[in-house]
């Protein structure tokens, strides 16, 4: 049963390696894709399951013992992120049938998304400092593929961005966990957990959970790192925008969040205060870029930047109930975020056009494209009872309990400017006038839809449902408020 943790890493691996044979041959990469993703699917199923049972589950690979060996780790907050970028993948994999084109599908586009997929996994699932750099580089080559696939001029410039800034992240991030090794000596997280305490060093271990901040932080997009995020994922299919929205940087923010509760909580006066600082400027950055745009790529990709600080924000609290509201509301950004991005694709596949004010009446022809689209609107601005105001409350409860007032203004304030910004797109672009439209067909269209109203409907379950789920969210936050719980179960003291 133990090992279920390197199932949702090896099913990809291996169908990658196989698909790479097939690279010709569409339909039966469409197909073992797709069956594999169900089983990757299937897989984290019962991971949660058991870690909900169970506990924490730990795999020491070859026959060394933690801290020495390298050693995989699913607690509750990894195996719902695992299930949920599980499930995100398979959904997009089945979206790209319609939409990536045969051109794309030829170049190896399904086994590197399977690569994706493993480096995703991958980087959630490791109990150890440096393998997480390492499935961090997995995950990025394949986003470098992914991201000039097509070679469009568009993807060409903004690859060149994209590549050479994750370049110089992951140089930092390499030189920043041999500064950590230096004052360690380890690179078990929970071993560094555990010899982090007892350094009396605080100058040092400060500087490192800075470094750690900003390698983290150009990955996930915070203030004032996000410069990259705009430009480069405009630039790829929707397919590949609903991926890198709802995963690459949740690893940013998911890497923090580990960091910070796990390593940096002695002494959180200075880091966790910076921290923050910066999940609030980077809510006003975000809600800045939706507002300003009327390009409907543009408006959600900005509110990837939005979600990201109010994550961060209820991290840096420290407190246990705005954690948790962290946790589930990460999910729900996942979640709806991938919807969004596949709705405004069906939306720009029919319309022919990103710019909202170019579109309009689309909801009397497409009355199941605009109605789907608002409930994901109104889950993603926070309104009750769905998934995205859960979240919300839990961050604010916590927030207000901490005397941290500024932040909840600017969280509450945040969740008008996003209703505004989406809104915006329904208003105008689904509602407003009828206009003459020559793109893609009407079943063409009600499939991608579907595949889009899945994720929808998912994330109004998760909404509905969260008095069942709360348990769930409930044993991962306490992982991060105590990590003796983790290391206890890593180092099996």
């Amino acid at each position: 049963m133990i090992n279920l943790l390197i199932l949702p890493i090896l099913i990809p691996l291996i169908t990658a390696t196989i698909l790479m044979f097939f690279s010709k041959q569409v339909k039966t990469q469409r197909t073992i894709a797709a069956v594999s993703t169900i089983g990757t699917v299937i897989a984290s199923v019962i991971l949660v399951i058991t870690v909900s049972k169970e506990g924490i589950q730990t795999l020491n690979l070859g026959s060394w013992t933690a801290p020495f060996g390298i050693t995989l780790v699913s607690d509750m907050l990894s195996a719902l992120l695992v299930l949920t970028t599980s499930i995100i993948t398979l959904l997009v994999i089945l979206y790209s049938f319609k939409s990536i084109g045969r051109d794309r599908e030829r170049f190896y586009y399904y086994p590197v998304v399977q690569f994706l997929l493993v480096g995703v996994n991958g980087a959630f699932t490791t109990g150890d400092i440096f393998n997480l750099f390492v499935f961090f580089e997995v995950m990025l080559m394949s986003s470098y593929v992914l991201i000039v696939l097509g070679g469009t001029k568009v993807q060409l410039r903004e690859g060149i961005k994209y590549i050479l800034v994750n370049v110089i992240s992951s140089a930092l991030f390499v030189i920043t966990v041999a500064y950590l090794y230096s004052v360690v000596g380890t690179l078990n997280m929970a071993d560094i957990s555990q010899k982090i305490a007892s350094v009396e060093q605080p100058g040092i271990l400060t500087a490192i959970a800075i470094l750690f901040l900003i390698v983290f932080g150009l990955k996930g997009a915070i203030f004032p790192l996000y410069f990259w995020l705009p430009g480069s994922y405009y630039a790829p299919p929707t397919p590949i925008l609903a991926l890198f929205g709802a995963l690459l940087t949740k690893v940013g923010v998911y890497s923090i969040i580990r960091t910070y509760t796990l390593f940096f909580y002695h002494d959180p006066g200075f880091t966790h205060e910076m921290l923050g600082i910066l999940a609030i400027l980077t809510i006003v950055v975000g809600c800045v870029g939706a507002i300003g745009f009327w390009d409907v790529k543009k408006i959600i990709i900005y509110n990837i930047v939005i979600a990201v600080g109010v994550i961060l924000f209820g991290i840096s609290t420290m407190n246990g109930e705005a954690m948790e509201g962290s946790i589930y509301y990460l999910i729900h950004d996942m979640l709806i975020k991938a919807a969004l991005f596949l709705l405004i694709g069906v939306m720009i596949s029919i319309t022919g056009t990103t710019d909202v004010r170019k579109m309009g009446g689309l909801i009397k022809e497409y009355p199941w494209l605009g109605w789907t689209f608002l409930v994901a609107a109104f889950s993603l601005a926070g309104i009750p009872p769905l998934s995205g105001f859960i979240g919300k409350l839990l961050i604010l409860k916590g927030s207000f309990s901490s005397e941290f007032y500024v932040g909840a203004f600017v969280i509450l304030a945040s969740s008008l400017i996003v209703l505004y910004s989406v809104i915006k797109i329904f208003l105008t672009g689904i509602w407003g006038v009828p206009k003459e439209y020559t793109g893609i067909s009407k079943s063409h269209a009600r499939y991608l839809w579907a595949t889009s109203a899945v994720l929808v409907l998912l994330s109004v379950f998760y909404g509905l449902g969260a008095d069942a789920l709360r348990p769930l969210f409930s044993q991962a936050a306490e992982v991060l408020v105590d990590p003796q719980i983790y290391i206890d179960a890593v180092l099996k003291e």
